[in-house]
């Protein structure tokens, strides 16, 4: 019980920490994106209760942005899938861990900007200014996270 509750817990701080930096993010919609929360990506290499929370966290922040029902339920889905497998796979190195957000979120956004938003930029320039914005959160800011954690608190997963 006490572990069920802990996991819950754990889960909620995560969205509700996706969503405050997501809000706070300079760029956090549109074609060139910057969300600093996407760094807490990393997350479910040291905590399992990461992948609901950052799926929440991400359901929220796109409602929250006034987002269309295909971005939330598309860009929602794109994190869970890159969370559950940095989850499975991404303990063996951080290069690995921040990987999967970065694809999931490159081949799942900018088609869904173009063709949902109809954003007048070339699909091309979208994916390319989605993939760096995504490279700037999750394997900058991403990194400082992982050694933050890596280095204080890495008995949390224990």
């Amino acid at each position: 019980m006490k572990k069920r509750i802990l996991y819950l817990c754990q889960a909620a701080i995560i969205a509700a920490l996706y969503v405050v930096l997501t809000l706070v993010s300079p760029n956090p919609v549109g074609v060139f994106q910057v969300r600093f929360s996407e760094c807490l990506t990393i997350l479910p290499v040291f905590l399992p209760a990461a992948v609901p929370g950052l799926f929440i966290g991400c359901i929220i922040s796109n409602l929250l942005a006034n987002a269309v029902i295909w971005d939330i339920v598309l860009g929602s889905l794109a994190t869970l899938i890159a969370a559950v497998l940095t989850y499975k796979l991404g303990k063996k190195h951080f290069l690995l861990a921040a990987l999967f957000p970065v694809l999931a979120n490159t081949l799942v956004i900018p088609p869904v900007l173009a063709y949902i938003y109809n954003v007048p930029d070339a699909l091309w320039i979208i994916y390319l200014s989605l993939f760096a914005g995504e490279v700037i959160s999750c394997y900058g800011l991403g990194y400082i996270l992982h050694r933050v954690l890596k280095k204080h608190f890495s008995h949390i997963n224990k």
